[in-house]
Order: C-alpha cells, then sequence, then structure tokens
C-alpha cells in the first residue's frame, strides 16, 4: 500500500484548503493507482501544513523571505 506525504507551507492553501487537499489527494491516488497498476483506494495520502516561519530555505525561513520581497 504506498504512502504519499505531502508537505506545503501553510499559508500557500488559505481559502477551500479541504477542498483544495481532497482535489489533489484523488489526483495523487489515481496517479499512483494507474501507475503501479492498484486501485487508487489503497493509496494513502497524508498533509503535512507547516508554517511559513517553520520551513526554510537555506538559511532564511520563507516568512523572512516574503518580507524581502
Amino acid at each position: 500500500m504506498p504512502f504519499v506525504n505531502i508537505r506545503f507551507v501553510r499559508e500557500n492553501i488559505t481559502e477551500n484548503a479541504e477542498a483544495k487537499k481532497a482535489a489533489i489527494a484523488d489526483k495523487v491516488s489515481k496517479a499512483i493507482g494507474e501507475a503501479m497498476g492498484i486501485s487508487p483506494g489503497s493509496v494513502w495520502v497524508v498533509f503535512e501544513d507547516v508554517g511559513a516561519a517553520d520551513w526554510y530555505v537555506g538559511p532564511d525561513s520563507v516568512e523572512t523571505l516574503r518580507k524581502k520581497k
């Protein structure tokens, strides 16, 4: 049973977050199911949202990088 872990910056999905995650999970499950020849229902998808202050790109947090723009 494949397990897919999707991590994203929390602030990137603010409106309709649950609907967007459901749509992503559906597409990912179908793609992996098709590629592996298994049922999409056998694919586990987990979302982990991380705050911009806790997600780093090199030495800077995403929050800091956004403030620099």
